[in-house]
């Protein structure tokens, strides 16, 4: 199950929510957490691609994929987080926990 971390823009002050760990919802839902999480480019990206391996392996790799991505969507939207100024705001040491599944050598309280 994924463990939530609580994140906050260091500009305007938004709250997010960001992931790490297995993406249940991603296995279940599939391209439609994108959806849930206003991901467009990534709902785009996933659609593509899906359609492209659905069409050349009958399916088959379409499924694979879809298990493959469940493994690293969450770390996958919560590095983009970052990148758009988002930083962890939960307590200390669920931020230091969080830091280092998506690798970050430091990090803000």
């Amino acid at each position: 199950m994924a463990t939530k971390i609580q994140m906050r823009h260091k500009e305007n002050g938004l709250p997010k929510t960001g992931f790490m760990g297995f993406s249940w919802t991603t296995l279940i839902f599939g391209i439609f957490v994108p959806v849930f999480r206003f991901d467009w480019l990534t709902l785009v990206a996933s659609i593509a691609v899906h359609m492209i391996l659905a069409v050349t392996t009958l399916g088959i790799g379409n499924v694979i994929a879809w298990i493959v991505w469940s493994f690293y969507y969450n770390k996958y939207y919560t590095i983009k987080l970052i990148k758009k100024g988002y930083e962890f705001s939960d307590s200390l040491e669920a931020n230091g926990r969080a830091s280092a599944m998506v690798g970050l050598s430091g990090w803000r309280v």
